[in-house]
């Protein structure tokens, strides 16, 4: 019975990563800033694409697990921010979803130019060599989301997407922060570091956001 919902839902899934990847196609392998948005994520995302030395700036490897794992972790993100447009969301969780997308997009398009400039890969869809979920060294990433947790949430719709879609983002959040954090400690490229800032202090925002929501709900 749940089979068909959830190829449905790996089919939307597949199409909202092919989508991003397209835009990213276009925009070339120079990894500029592909965007009109002027939100926090987009400005800093564009600052660190145009940076000069940001194909042979120093870096080492944590930057490429950096890079490497936040890229598939954005792009479920994006992937469950696109849900709240048919499940019945709320207007406040809809405008959340489409910030999250506006921001996390380009900083995909960003992570996913520096790795072609380091000639490493760049993970397709939301997995990496290890499969969903899990970083280049085999451990699993901080707050992605399993097929279950994922259906479950395809499954709900109005009141009940909205809360379970705040529950799941904010522990998703948790995760970024945390994988930002020891990007923060251990990475040596200074455009990454400075992307790690970013992504800390606007996730903790809306982390600070989604709770809020959760104690109206």
């Amino acid at each position: 019975m749940n089979a068909p919902r959830s190829l449905r839902r790996r089919a939307a899934l597949t199409a909202t990563v092919a989508a991003a990847a397209l835009a990213l196609t276009a925009c070339g392998d120079d990894g500029g800033s592909g965007g009109t948005s002027t939100s926090p994520g987009t400005a800093a995302a564009a600052a660190a694409t145009t940076t000069p030395e940001a194909a042979t700036g120093r870096h080492n490897r944590a930057d490429v697990t950096f890079a490497q794992g936040m890229i598939p972790h954005h792009r479920q993100a994006v992937a469950m921010s696109a849900m709240a447009a048919s499940h019945g969301a709320s207007t406040e969780v809809k405008t959340l979803a489409e910030n999250i997308k506006k921001a996390q997009d380009p900083e995909i398009e960003t992570m996913s130019g520096w790795l072609r400039s380091w000639g490493e890969k760049v993970p397709e869809g939301m997995t990496t060599d290890n499969g969903m979920g899990h970083g280049t060294d085999g451990t699993p990433m901080p707050g992605m989301m399993g097929d279950q947790r994922l259906d479950e949430l395809d499954r709900k719709s109005g009141k009940a997407f909205d809360t379970m879609f705040l529950t799941m983002m904010i522990e998703h959040h948790k995760g970024a922060i945390t994988m930002a954090e020891t990007e923060k400690k251990d990475g040596a490229y200074d455009p990454a570091k400075q992307l790690a800032d970013q992504i800390i202090t606007t996730q903790t925002a809306e982390i600070t956001k989604m709770e809020q929501m959760l104690g109206k709900s």
